[in-house]
């Protein structure tokens, strides 16, 4: 049986390194890229004596090379905090657009199957709870979060493109908010944010009355439906997220009780365009995939304070926030 080769766009990421770990177990030989402009060679240090992971630090938006054949690819190459795409956004549209039309033409080239990350904020601000598949969003393209929010609709887009005009294998997964183990404390996610503050003896920011949902999904149920959804059938796009939502103000109490700090919740402005809600309709994963999260918020957030507290010092360093 020949040993199948797969490469993972954006692989030194949160995620990108989480699905490393899971290809290599399941026996694949494992190309990681990566530009290191938001990913982290740390993240993956721990593969590099592995005799089937290697890593090419590149940027996808260029012409990319990858030498013998390729069966499958995995898009997860785009910055995915606030702080980041509001930082960079030039190069998260790029990447989106052409660093996703770059895939692509390798994926065609090599016969190869891929599956790219889309994200729930295609469905922008939305005015239908919970999201489900068929829902076409409510986005702002010219707000602050657009060049993030369409890049990834873009990306989706010339995805269907090339399975209907090339007779592409694709696969779409929209991912929602996920966490666990090897997210950076600054990149200005609601989760991150907390914990990061809590360690630091600050109060917590909640953007906002804390009203406002979210739904967070532990990182390795998130790589379990990417995992089943690539080798899947279906070439629409499928949710992958919890469904236990949460208000922003009671997730802050959450993280003050595990942390057992005593600071104060402080309240400040919304931001632009910042979704009211967000939960996922996972109908379509549970029917297609069989697949639903299985670890609860209280066991996964444990697993992540772990993990941050064992970060060095410098980790810590205090920089402005925002919140997803």
């Amino acid at each position: 049986m020949f040993q199948k080769k797969i490469l993972i766009a954006g692989g030194a990421g949160f995620l990108g390194s989480h699905l490393c770990d899971r290809f290599i177990k399941e026996g694949y030989y494992v190309i990681a890229m990566d530009s290191l402009i938001t990913g982290d060679l740390q993240n993956i240090d721990h593969l590099k004596s592995n005799p089937n992971f290697e890593f090419i630090h590149h940027d996808i938006t260029k012409h990319i090379k990858i030498e013998g054949k390729l069966d499958y690819i995995l898009n997860f190459a785009s910055p995915a905090s606030p702080i980041d795409y509001l930082k960079i956004p030039i190069q998260t549209l790029k990447v989106g657009a052409l660093g996703t039309h770059n895939l692509l033409g390798l994926a065609k080239s090599k016969r190869a199957r891929i599956l790219v990350a889309s994200t729930s904020e295609v469905y922008g601000d939305p005015l239908v709870h919970p999201q489900a598949e068929e829902y076409w969003g409510n986005v702002n393209p010219i707000g602050p979060r657009g060049v993030y929010d369409e890049a990834k609709r873009f990306m989706e887009s010339i995805t269907m493109a090339y399975h209907t005009f090339h007779n592409l294998e694709t696969r779409i997964v929209r991912i929602f908010n996920t966490y666990g183990p090897r997210m950076r404390l600054n990149d200005g996610r609601a989760l991150p944010a907390f914990i990061g503050q809590a360690l630091r003896g600050e109060d917590l920011t909640v953007f906002g009355d804390g009203s406002q949902t979210r739904s967070f999904c532990y990182v390795d149920d998130l790589v379990e439906g990417i995992y089943r959804l690539l080798l899947s059938d279906y070439t629409l796009p499928v949710n992958i997220g919890n469904p236990n939502e949460i208000s922003l103000k009671d997730f802050a109490e959450e993280v003050l009780q595990l942390t057992g700090s005593n600071v104060k919740i402080i309240y400040k402005d919304l931001p632009k365009d910042d979704p009211k809600q967000r939960k996922p309709d996972i109908s379509k994963a549970i029917e297609i995939l069989g697949w639903e999260p299985i670890v609860n918020r209280k066991e996964g957030l444990g697993k992540t304070y772990n993990y941050f507290k064992s970060l060095p010092p410098s980790e810590l360093t205090k920089l402005p926030l925002e919140f997803c």
